[in-house]
């Protein structure tokens, strides 16, 4: 048991390790991969994304866990370009940052999804921006929303300011969650 728990846990980090290593060039290429998917897979996303001050794209969120669990990914800040006169809103990547979080408990297996946070109000992102530590449940609460759903996103009205989707996964661990997860800025 102690012997699978040490090759799981080397497994994730090791599978971190190549995530943190991939350059500026190839994180901005995944972002922008990752919200075509996102705008291909969900009826309404891009008329929701243009509603939002801004967006994270986690391109690659890797978890794994025996027990004991983990997850890491790296991605980028987009934000809306106020004073243009384009008729669609305009999102440029303004920072990085990674997200890190572990647990306990009953979970097995490993799993990579793509992760967006949309950022509904300006004092939203504005909070999360100037935060050094972004610990959701704590610095903010989000609401999770499963795009496997067939709805049209242009048409829900969102109670909280800040909306978590997850798309993508491959593998077989179950239970989104994002509460304990921590976001940092980091540089590229």
């Amino acid at each position: 048991m102690k012997k699978i728990l040490l090759l799981l846990s080397s497994l994730f980090f090791l599978s971190t390790q190549f995530a943190a290593a991939e350059s500026k060039q190839v994180l901005d290429m995944q972002v922008k991969e990752t919200v075509q998917k996102f705008i291909a897979k969900v009826p309404g996303a891009r008329e929701f994304l243009n509603k939002t001050e801004g967006y994270l794209v986690i391109p690659n969120l890797y978890k794994a866990g025996f027990v004991v669990g983990g997850e890491y990914g790296e991605g980028a800040l987009l934000i809306k370009e106020h004073g243009t006169s384009a008729p669609t809103p305009r999102f440029h990547i303004a920072e990085y940052y990674s997200v890190v979080s572990a647990s306990i408990g009953w979970q097995i297996g490993a799993q990579k999804r793509s992760l967006i946070i949309a950022f509904l109000t300006p004092s939203s992102l504005e909070s999360f921006r100037q935060s050094n530590k972004w610990k959701v449940g704590v610095d903010g609460s989000v609401a999770f929303v499963d795009v496997g759903a067939s709805m049209d996103l242009s048409t829900v009205d969102f109670k909280k300011s800040i909306v978590a989707f997850a798309f993508g996964n491959e593998g077989l661990m179950a239970g989104l969650s994002l509460d304990g997860s921590v976001f940092t800025k980091i540089q590229k």
